[in-house]
């Protein structure tokens, strides 16, 4: 429970073979992974959305968070993915995550069943209940639909001394800002868009889960330091170039524009499992140019 939960964490792309049945390519997540530990993330979240956890199979998802936290090697810290819509099965994710060695887990709001307030609350009480781990909460109701109110974390966390963190993906700036008010230390907030990290940051949140840190790791880490480390103005610059690119990553549903992104660098190859498809034709090249763009500003 000592663990602190702070900077840059990359939501894991899970990489497969661009061939019938898009079986996992390993060998390009182990790559992936030893490159985000040279960039200088702190950590990495397996099985998130990013990482296509509705089409991976139970079997998969084992696999890729076993796989991430051997290959870490505690390197960094892994924050295992282990939420669902139903609260059975995310219990078996998490008692998993713990066995597999992840130093913590995320829980997502669950998706589709539309559970009131209380019912959000008694799933998330009920899933920390089952690990020592501690657990990060996972607002994103522009995938989940039910929005989890301040007022429900607080209840959790009230009940749940294991749950320490939230991603907080609202796309809103207030919310991060109430939730830090309200819960203080108690809570870590880390920002689930990239765009929004800095101006969270200046109100109290302590990080971010990344998409962008996929391809730029270092690039993103560094922009999260110095906001972190309270250095404004260079941080904003950092922040400021960063986000054309950001921006490319979310040109159509996510994570089709970073694998494209990871694919133009030669790290993975560009499969992703239906129903997302590979970017189109003009998507792709906006990607390329963000990139390219953020390339010659960097030299």
């Amino acid at each position: 429970m000592s663990l602190r939960i702070e900077g840059t964490y990359t939501a894991l792309v899970t990489p497969f073979r661009d061939e019938p049945g898009q079986p996992i390519d390993w060998a390009a997540l182990d790559a992936l992974i030893d490159g985000q530990i040279v960039g200088g993330v702190t950590g990495l979240v397996p099985c998130g959305t990013t990482g296509e956890s509705p089409t991976l199979s139970h079997e998969e998802h084992a696999q890729v968070v076993e796989r991430t936290v051997k290959r870490a090697g505690k390197r960094v810290q892994v924050i295992a993915g282990a939420g669902s819509n139903s609260t059975r099965e995310a219990v078996g994710l998490v008692e998993h995550a713990e066995r597999a060695g992840a130093d913590a887990v995320m829980l997502v709001v669950p998706y589709y069943n539309k559970p009131s307030q209380e019912g959000l609350y008694r799933h998330f009480v009920e899933v920390a209940s089952h690990t020592r781990l501690p657990v990060v909460l996972y607002n994103i109701p522009g995938r989940s639909v039910v929005d989890l109110l301040p007022e429900t974390v607080a209840r959790i966390v009230a009940s749940a001394a294991n749950v320490v963190a939230i991603k907080e993906a609202t796309g809103n700036v207030l919310r991060a800002q109430r939730l830090v008010q309200t819960l203080g230390d108690r809570l870590a907030v880390l920002s689930g868009d990239d765009a929004l990290t800095l101006p969270m940051i200046a109100c109290g949140a302590r990080g971010v889960i990344s998409v962008t840190s996929n391809v730029l790791p270092a690039e993103v880490s560094r922009a999260t330091r110095l906001a972190l480390d309270g250095r404004f103005d260079e941080a904003r610059r950092a922040h400021l170039a960063l986000l054309p690119v950001h921006d490319a990553m979310f040109i159509e549903a996510n994570p089709a524009p970073v694998k494209a992104a990871l694919a133009l660098r030669g790290v993975i190859k560009d499969a992703v499992r239906s129903p997302i498809f590979t970017p189109s034709e003009a998507s792709r090249a906006a990607i390329a140019t963000a990139l390219e763009a953020f390339s010659r500003e960097a030299r």
